[in-house]
């Protein structure tokens, strides 16, 4: 077998060489680098093991801490996991995907099922293997999976430097890839695209990524926030107004749809915007023309407009707080930007970003950021998403003074999400208190299944749906029937 070249080769510190940190480096040089995590019980045959994997430079972790550590620095090319049960292999994986969903996973399991299996290839496992696999097979399987990242990786970095417009999107994940995929198909086109999603998760980013792949890119995006002004401002805002059009309009202006004339414009909180305003334009968009205020001449204009809403708008439209048909006439092209707890794995990547564009800012050079920390802000939920994760990077940069590296209490962290543990999980408990009735232990069972996955997945339905190996209608159906509240800890009635 041929080793693998890569650019970069990670080094450990002399501590976390030792044997009681639980680390165990088996080889090194210029190498692709493999994570092999492993229960205790399955750490027997090291020097077997080494002679096979000597084509790779191989970090054994038997801790989660020490393997989500080494994830989130993207300092490996694949990750090997082999655990004493299919469970604690899937909750293992779900874990490191979280912080690294770039990096392929080969897992081995002595009690895998074609079901468990089944799980694990959902959860985005390059190959499963049992324990009487043959070995080389299994490495043949992890030489396969680095050499089809290394090529992906490559891929990704040529489309990048082909695509200015990348750059408004920072992250790999499966979500944010969707999201670039969608702008590939629609930023050449003229449709409406509306944007949705909850507060800070990058939308007007989203937007502006639209517009730097179209062929109006040459000109520059006109963006208003239409809930920053009343109604009457927000009107001249758009449409422009003549001299005299009302009280303090001494000149005339140009408004917003004529300064993005053959450009594009963003309607930011679109859902706040007054229904008369709505009506106005939803004629400028089906006629493309525009009236300034205090004018009866009509201005064509080519405008390509992408809205954006943190509200439901249909929530909207049964309130009678947004018109139905201005709602259609929007929703073109819906694009749903991901709430940052579903895009974990690049949250790396945007404290990085994040970090240099600050110390750019300030004129300071750029500060480091130690590994623990970083795995600490991989488990915050970020209920503020993006916008909150950028301004507490600003903060931490502030609060580190003159230190080059940034340490978790520069961050301020308080609220992070438990550390699933690498053992297997004792498993719903079903309390029979004298009956053994099985109808209601299975739906006591069934409930406590549920309240687990959606507690490992901070309330995230999808992830839940898949870590239970369910359809999310079927997750969300079951849910219903036991009137399901994340909060409570009552069993079902």
């Amino acid at each position: 077998m041929t080793s693998v070249p890569i650019n970069q080769n990670y080094r450990i510190s002399e501590q976390c060489q030792q044997a009681s940190s639980g680390l165990f480096p088996l080889n090194s040089g210029n190498l692709a680098r493999l994570l092999w995590v492993a229960d205790n019980d399955l750490t027997h045959n090291i020097q077997t093991w080494e002679q096979r994997l000597a084509p790779l430079h191989v970090t054994r972790v038997t801790e989660l801490d020490q393997a989500l550590e080494l994830a989130a620095s993207k300092a490996i090319d694949c990750v090997w996991i082999q655990g004493s049960s299919s469970f604690a292999v899937a909750e293992t994986m779900a874990a490191i995907q979280r912080v690294n969903s770039s990096v392929p996973a080969v897992v081995c399991s002595p009690d895998l099922t074609a079901a468990g299996a089944v799980r694990l290839a959902k959860l985005g496992a390059y190959q499963c293997f049992s324990g009487s696999d043959d070995p080389e097979e299994i490495v043949s399987a992890l030489i396969s999976a680095i050499d089809e990242s290394s090529q992906r990786s490559r891929a990704i970095g040529q489309a990048h430097a082909e695509e200015p417009w990348r750059r408004f999107l920072i992250g790999d994940s499966r979500p944010m890839q969707q999201i670039a995929s969608l702008v590939r198909l629609i930023g050449s086109r003229r449709s409406t695209v509306l944007i949705t999603g909850e507060t800070g998760t990058g939308k007007e980013m989203a937007a502006r990524a639209l517009h730097m792949a179209s062929p109006r890119a040459a000109s520059q995006m006109v963006a208003v926030n239409c809930s920053a002004l009343p109604e009457h401002l927000l009107e001249a805002e758009l449409f422009g107004h003549v001299k005299g059009a009302f009280t303090g309009a001494i000149n005339a202006r140009v408004g917003r749809f004529e300064q993005a004339h053959k450009s594009t414009l963003f309607l930011d909180e679109i859902g706040d915007m007054p229904l008369d305003l709505q009506a106005k334009l939803l004629r400028v968009l089906q006629e493309k023309e525009i009236q300034r205020l205090g004018s009866s001449e009509t201005i064509k204009v080519d405008v390509r407009v992408i809205a954006a809403s943190n509200v439901d708008l249909e929530e909207r439209i049964r309130q009678g707080r947004f018109r139905e048909d201005l709602y259609y006439r929007l929703n073109v092209v819906p694009m749903q930007m991901p709430p940052l707890r579903e895009r974990t794995s690049d949250i790396p990547a945007l404290v990085h970003f994040f970090v240099d564009k600050v110390c750019k800012s300030e004129g300071i050079p750029v500060k480091r950021i130690s590994q623990e920390t970083m795995v600490r802000l991989c488990r915050c939920p970020w209920p503020g998403n993006v916008r909150q994760l950028e301004n507490t990077v600003e903060m931490a940069v502030a609060l580190s003074g003159d230190r080059e590296l940034l340490l978790a209490a520069d961050f301020r962290l308080t609220n992070e999400s438990p550390v699933v543990p690498l053992k297997a999980t004792a498993g719903p408990t079903v309390e029979f208190n004298g009956s053994l009735n099985l109808e209601q232990a299975l739906s006591t069972l069934e409930f406590q299944l549920l309240e687990q996955a959606l507690r490992k997945t901070g309330g995230n339905k999808t992830a839940a749906a898949d870590l239970l190996g369910l359809k999310r209608t079927t997750l969300i159906m079951k849910l219903r029937n036991y009137r399901f509240e994340l909060s409570r800890d009552a069993h079902p009635k």
